[in-house]
């Protein structure tokens, strides 16, 4: 046999042998669903709600135009410090100012009439006492000279004039009254008039005062809308008037954050929070819930449920406020933030990555277990006893994880806990130190109970 030939025949044989071994490793792992495992391990698990939105100060007020005019001055800069009282801006003011001199003089004239009316009351008292003193003395005389004219000692002449004197006594008497009474009601007019000058001289002042404006609150001057020269008006009907500046008290910062609807159940004051602000994005701040929102707001409008009368489906969140804990000084109103807010905490759980837990029917994991309940093994635990997905309350789902037991995927029912970013918290169905099917997760959407598997050779996915 020639050289030849023989490394021909050698070649073919090491080409049939190897063909050979192939096939036998193609049958030997015929069936076997490679996939990534992990264990199950205690650890502290916490489950959280992530929410975006913006610094705010607990308390601030928007300055608005409470006049008509243009703007004369304004004595402060964004960013100062003010305390309430400091005066901000200043408002033209002749027109006021003029007004308020006029009605003092009018008040002025009006307290001079008061005063004459009571001269005129109380000379005009004096005259009714004056005629009361006149009567009494002419009726005493006239009282006399009846009783001297019957007894015949004075003539009937002197008896008339006695009577005539008495009766013009009695005349006098009621002029000065009617006079008095006339002096009390000249005298309750004027005052009635100093008392109507006196009011409206109250709001020509406030006008004027309305054209200087003030700190309602102290803080700081956050935002200066307007400029020196500009006119500004007030608000009429539903409409606010001109926006002049804005003073934030930072003294107590929030952040007012949105959740989303399907987590604001979960959400409740006094709950911890960590904040981080983007523009100091090396920085995490801790808060407080101190506000949970009751009404709805529209995602697309910012409005409120009861806001709007339409009727379609719209992805809705809810306001939540969280209050800082030891802001920096160099907070502003308006930086955008993202809170994570703990809605629960577990110590010392069961816990299994997120991913691990799958949904089957209950029909198909009872088929399953019957297919490998023929070959000899059990692929379902508790196939008699499967509870319900407690997501899907009356549903036929079940909720489950496979366990890996003598290279084959049990499914086993697990119920669960609380949630963290990663993690989920097993309450029952595992014990620690499970081993699980953790991925892929293209294997585990197909994945069989009872199938045959192979542990991929990657680095263990544990939790």
């Amino acid at each position: 046999m020639t050289r030849r030939r023989k490394i021909v025949l050698f070649v073919g044989t090491s080409v049939l042998v190897l063909a050979g071994v192939g096939i036998g490793v193609y049958q030997a792992r015929k069936g076997i669903v490679p996939v990534q495992s992990g264990t199950v391990v205690r650890k502290d698990i916490t489950s959280t709600v992530s929410a975006t939105g913006e610094i705010r100060p607990k308390n601030y007020t928007n300055v608005l135009a409470e006049n008509f005019g243009k703007i004369t001055e304004i004595l402060v800069r964004e960013g100062e410090q003010v305390k309430r009282g400091d005066v901000l801006l200043r408002v033209e003011n002749i027109q006021p100012a003029a007004n308020v001199q006029a009605q003092q003089a009018a008040i002025d004239a009006a307290q001079a009439s008061l005063r004459a009316a009571e001269a005129s009351f109380r000379a005009s008292q004096a005259t009714v006492a004056q005629q009361q003193a006149s009567l009494d003395n002419a009726a005493f005389n006239w009282k006399q000279g009846q009783q001297l004219y019957e007894s015949n000692l004075i003539s009937r002449q002197q008896y008339e004039s006695d009577k005539a004197t008495y009766d013009g006594a009695r005349a006098s008497l009621a002029a000065a009254r009617a006079q008095l009474a006339q002096a009390r009601a000249q005298q309750s007019a004027a005052r009635d008039n100093l008392h109507q000058q006196q009011a409206v001289l109250v709001g020509t002042e406030d006008i004027l005062r309305k054209t200087t404006y003030r700190a309602p609150i102290s803080g700081m001057v956050t935002y200066i809308a307007v400029r020196v020269g500009e006119n500004v008006v007030p608000g009429i009907q539903n409409a606010e008037g001109a926006y002049l500046m804005t003073i934030s008290d930072m003294s107590v910062v929030t952040a007012e954050v949105r959740v989303d609807e399907t987590d604001i159940l979960s959400v409740q004051n006094g709950q911890p929070s960590s904040i981080q602000i983007d523009a100091l994005p090396d920085r995490t701040f801790h808060g407080i819930v101190t506000q949970v929102g009751t009404q709805a707001i529209i995602r697309s409008t910012g409005l409120a449920t009861t806001q709007t009368t339409t009727g379609t489906a719209q992805a809705k969140d809810f306001k939540v406020i969280v209050t800082l804990q030891n802001p920096p000084s160099d907070l502003r109103p308006g930086l955008t933030v993202t809170a994570k807010i703990e809605t629960a905490h577990r110590s010392n759980a069961l816990a299994i990555p997120i991913q691990a837990l799958v949904v089957r029917s209950r029909k198909q994991l009872e088929q399953e277990a019957a297919a490998a309940k023929k070959q000899g093994f059990e692929a379902v635990a508790m196939a008699t006893d499967l509870p319900s997905d407690s997501k899907a309350p009356g549903s036929d789902n079940v909720q489950g994880v496979f366990v890996i037991r003598k290279q084959r995927a049990v499914f086993v029912p697990v119920e669960t806990g609380i949630m963290g970013l990663t993690d989920i918290e097993v309450t029952k169905g595992l014990k620690a130190g499970d081993r699980i099917v953790v991925g892929s997760y293209q294997t585990l959407r197909t994945l069989k109970a009872g199938d045959r598997i192979r542990v991929e050779k990657t680095p263990a996915v544990t939790t």
